[in-house]
C-alpha cells in the first residue's frame, strides 16, 4: 500500500530510530490517509517513555508542550518555510482502564504497538504506520471497516466499553462526523452498558456531545445517541421528546420535529463574514432544546387538541439545569436558555404586525442573540401547510426589514433611556437607591415605546411619572 506521508513524520521517525525507539503514526491521521484527507496534527505512539523522548521532541520542533505528561503524552510543533504549522503528539504505548467506581481513567504503560492498538476505541482508529519504514499495521481489519463505513471495536465491545465507557459516546460522535453506522454487536453492547457512562466526568461527555453537534451530520449523531440509550443517561430531555402526541397521531412527533428544526437551523447558518458563522454551537444547542419543555406541559384539551402552555418558560429552566449538569460555561448556558425562552416570541406578529414599540422590545430583549433568534424562529416553522408557511416567512421578512429601517434611525445596540442615572437623580433630587432604578426602568420603557426623545421631552415625562408615583 502506497502512502504520501508528511516529511516531518519521516524525519521524526528517523530521529526516534537513531535512539533505538519505535515510532508509529496512529489513529485519525492514518484513517485520514486512507480517506485521502490531509491533517497537520499528527498523533504517534512509541516504545519510549516521556522522559526518554522529550529531548527528541525539543530538538525536532520550535515549540513544545507537556500538558499531557501524566498520560504519557508530549507535544511539539514545527513551522514550515511557508508558515504552515505541523503539530505532533507522541504517547508511550499504553492502556487506559477505569476503576468501576472512578470517574477518571487510570493510565498504565503498555509494551508493544499491537497491545496499544488493541486498546483503541474502534478498528478504524486501530491502524498504524511505522515510521520511517512506512510499514502499514492493521491487525483488526480497520481498512476493511473503513471501506464498509462501519464502527466496530478492536476487541470484544463489552471489554472495550468497560475499559473506557466514553468510547460509547465516541461511537455516536463518529456516526455524526463520518456518516458511519455502528455494527450490530457493538450497538447491542452500547445499549446493554449505557449506564456505565454515568461514571465518566460530565466534562468529557460534554466535549463529545459538542464535537457531535459541530459535525456535518449532527442529526445522525443525535438519533444514534437516543437509539443507543446513552441519551437516557446523560441527556434524558431529548429522548423524552419521543412522546405520542395523541391516539390518532394527528400531531407531529416532537423528537422528529426537533430533528427537522436542527437541520433547518444549520441550513440558515452563514459563512464566516455573516452574523451566524457555521458551525454555531449556540444555535444548534438551542435547536435541539427549544421544545424540551413540552413533555412536562402537555395537556389534552377537549376536541382532541393538545396544548403545551408555557413550554418555552419551562424549557428555558430545564435547559439551564441540563447544561449546568454537563458543565457548560455560564455564558453559553445563559445564551441557549435565553433562546429557548424567546423562541415563541415572534409568533404573535404573524396574526397582527407589531407596533414600532413592540419591534424595539423584541430587538432589545434578544440583544446579541437577535440573529440567532430569528434563525431559530424560522427553523421552528415546520408546518406542511404551504399557505401558513408562506405567511410566516413573509411576516418574518417584513419584521426584519422594519428592524433594518429602525436601525438606520436609532442605535439599537446601545438602546438606553434618553436620561441616564445621574440625570435622573439630579432632576428628581434623589440619592442612589431603588427609586432611581424604578425611574430608569420607566424611562427605558418610554424610550422603547416612543423612540428617541430630546432632553426636554424626556425630562417632562420623567417629572410627570414621578408626580404620579408620589400621588
Amino acid at each position: 500500500m502506497d502512502f504520501e506521508v508528511w516529511p516531518e513524520a519521516i524525519e521524526l521517525g528517523q530521529l526516534f530510530a537513531t535512539h533505538g525507539y519505535e515510532l508509529s503514526l496512529v489513529g485519525g491521521p492514518v484513517r485520514d490517509l486512507l480517506l485521502h484527507r490531509r491533517s497537520h496534527d499528527l498523533d504517534f505512539c512509541s516504545s519510549a517513555r516521556p522522559e526518554e523522548f522529550e529531548p527528541i521532541l525539543r530538538s525536532w520542533g520550535d515549540g513544545f508542550w507537556d500538558m499531557g505528561r501524566k498520560f504519557g503524552t508530549l507535544g511539539a510543533v514545527q513551522h514550515r518555510k511557508d508558515g504552515t504549522e505541523v503539530r505532533v503528539e507522541v504517547t508511550t504505548y499504553r492502556s487506559d482502564t477505569y476503576d468501576p467506581d472512578s470517574r477518571k481513567p487510570e493510565v498504565a504503560y503498555g509494551h508493544d504497538l499491537l497491545g496499544d492498538l488493541s486498546r483503541r476505541d474502534f478498528t478504524i482508529n486501530a491502524m498504524a504506520l511505522r515510521v520511517p519504514s512506512l510499514e502499514f499495521i492493521d491487525p483488526f481489519g480497520g481498512a476493511s471497516d473503513l471501506g464498509k463505513k462501519v464502527l466496530r471495536t478492536p476487541v470484544n465491545p463489552e471489554q472495550s466499553f468497560d475499559d473506557d465507557p466514553l468510547r460509547m459516546m465516541r461511537a455516536v460522535r463518529f456516526v455524526a462526523q463520518l456518516g458511519f453506522s455502528i455494527t450490530p454487536d457493538t450497538a447491542v453492547a452500547i445499549a446493554d452498558m449505557a449506564q456505565r457512562l454515568s461514571i465518566v466526568s460530565a466534562e468529557r461527555v460534554r466535549d463529545e456531545l459538542v464535537k457531535l453537534l459541530l459535525s456535518d451530520r449532527p442529526r445522525l449523531g443525535i438519533e444514534a445517541f437516543v437509539e443507543s440509550g446513552l441519551a437516557d443517561v446523560v441527556f434524558p430531555e431529548i429522548p423524552a421528546l419521543q412522546l405520542e402526541m395523541d391516539e390518532h397521531h394527528r400531531h407531529k412527533d416532537v423528537f422528529e420535529h426537533t430533528m427537522m428544526v436542527l437541520e433547518r437551523a444549520i441550513a440558515l447558518e452563514t459563512d464566516d463574514d455573516g452574523p451566524v458563522p457555521a458551525p454555531d454551537l449556540t444555535l444548534r444547542l438551542a435547536a435541539i432544546m427549544h421544545d424540551i419543555g413540552k413533555p412536562a406541559t402537555r395537556k389534552f384539551e377537549p376536541g382532541g387538541k393538545v396544548s403545551f402552555h408555557h413550554h418555552d418558560i419551562v424549557g428555558a429552566k430545564l435547559t439551564r439545569k441540563r447544561m449546568r449538569a454537563l458543565r457548560f460555561d455560564r455564558h453559553m448556558i445563559q445564551d441557549v436558555s435565553e433562546l429557548v425562552g424567546l423562541h415563541l416570541r415572534f409568533h404573535g406578529y404573524v396574526d397582527e404586525p407589531w407596533t414600532d414599540s413592540a419591534v424595539r422590545r423584541y430587538v432589545k430583549d434578544a440583544g446579541h442573540l437577535y440573529e440567532r433568534l430569528n434563525r431559530l424562529t424560522r427553523a421552528d416553522a415546520t408546518t406542511q401547510n404551504q399557505r401558513k408557511a408562506h405567511l410566516f416567512e413573509r411576516a418574518m421578512d417584513e419584521m426584519e426589514a422594519r428592524v433594518k429601517e429602525l436601525k438606520k434611525r436609532e442605535d439599537f445596540d446601545a438602546l438606553r433611556p434618553d436620561l441616564d442615572g445621574s440625570q435622573i437623580m439630579r432632576i428628581l433630587d434623589l440619592k442612589p437607591g431603588p427609586e432611581v432604578g424604578r425611574a430608569y426602568k420607566h424611562m427605558l420603557a418610554f424610550r422603547l415605546d416612543n423612540g428617541p426623545s430630546d432632553t426636554v421631552t424626556a425630562t417632562a415625562e420623567l417629572t410627570r411619572w414621578w408626580h404620579e408615583q408620589e400621588g
